[in-house]
């Protein structure tokens, strides 16, 4: 089937496009290479150069599409906290636009949500029904995104499901910019500059490989399942923990400094996955020693 992956010429969305294409889908990504870069995506797909903050009806009704995966989204909290305007008009907006082309097309919407944004503060394994409580505009957004959602469901019965996504790591995850821990870790190591830990480095996080995230989604693609599910390992890996795999992996020897903790930053941010195994047989296969290699040597072939 035709299917819309937005965002897709960027780190998540690239290894979705694979995926896709490796089961026959008629893939076309749409992306304003903001972030994204278009050597992701394989020639296999077709590709379209568009800003989620405009209308897309035309190129999903025109190329037939039955599906939308929607990943497009300015990705960075700091970003979000500083310019929280320009974040609501790519989050919110995008997402509005999206589910406006989907209602035309009558096309079902897969939504890359967050967790960690939405749930703030957790001290066991956060579940669906928990409080939402986001500490930035990005997370306020994702969970605005997923109102909308909500809503044009029960006003037009536009068919979805949202992703609350843990910390997604893996190859072609950019270790500049608003890259994740993962990335910046190894790009720091691979070009032998320092690391840096902020606080004591006991924050936990649930690190989830790309590689599964593109599984899930196919999953939630397949099925008609709606709501929200959460896409995750349920293991909390601190910063220092993770620092020692990816040092490990890397062959150093090389010792980290500690700076001042960041404000704002959470303790601990861990998913409960046990809707999404019910739900779309869901479960996250890739160890994290596994994945950081992966993630290695990717960044050792481009470099």
């Amino acid at each position: 089937m035709a299917v819309v992956v937005t965002g897709g010429a960027g780190f998540i969305g690239s290894h979705l496009v694979e995926a896709l294409l490796a089961r026959g889908d008629e893939v076309h990504v749409l992306d304003d290479l903001s972030t994204g870069v278009l050597e992701n995506v394989p020639a296999a797909a077709t590709f379209h150069l568009h800003d989620i903050r405009e209308p897309l009806d035309t190129i999903v009704r025109a190329v037939e599409a039955r599906s939308i995966i929607h990943l497009a989204a300015q990705a960075d909290v700091r970003v979000s906290v500083a310019e929280p305007g320009r974040d609501a008009a790519i989050n919110v907006l995008g997402t509005v636009n999206v589910l406006e082309a989907a209602r035309l097309a009558g096309a079902r919407v897969v939504f890359a949500s967050t967790g960690g944004a939405i749930y703030g503060e957790c001290e066991r394994p956060a579940r669906e029904d928990d409080p939402c409580l986001p500490l930035s505009p990005y997370g306020a957004a994702k969970l605005a995104g997923e109102g909308y959602l909500g809503a044009f469901a029960r006003l037009y019965g536009v068919a979805h499901v949202a992703l609350r996504f843990g910390n997604v790591y893996g190859p072609r995850q950019n270790p500049h910019g608003e890259a994740g821990v993962v990335a910046i870790f190894l790009g720091r190591l691979l070009s032998g500059e320092t690391c840096r830990i902020f606080g004591d480095g006991s924050q936990g996080r649930d690190y989830v490989f790309a590689g599964d995230v593109a599984r899930a989604m196919l999953s939630a693609l397949d099925s008609d399942v709606g709501g929200v599910l959460n896409i995750g390992t349920g293991i909390a890996t601190t910063v220092l923990e993770l620092y020692e795999v990816c040092r490990s992996v890397a062959g150093s020897d090389a010792r980290a400094v500690h700076e001042a903790e960041r404000v704002g930053e959470l303790g601990r941010s861990v998913l409960d996955g046990g809707l999404a195994a019910t739900a779309i047989d869901f479960h996250a296969g890739t160890s994290l020693s596994a994945g950081v290699a992966a993630t290695w040597h990717s960044l050792q072939a481009s470099n």
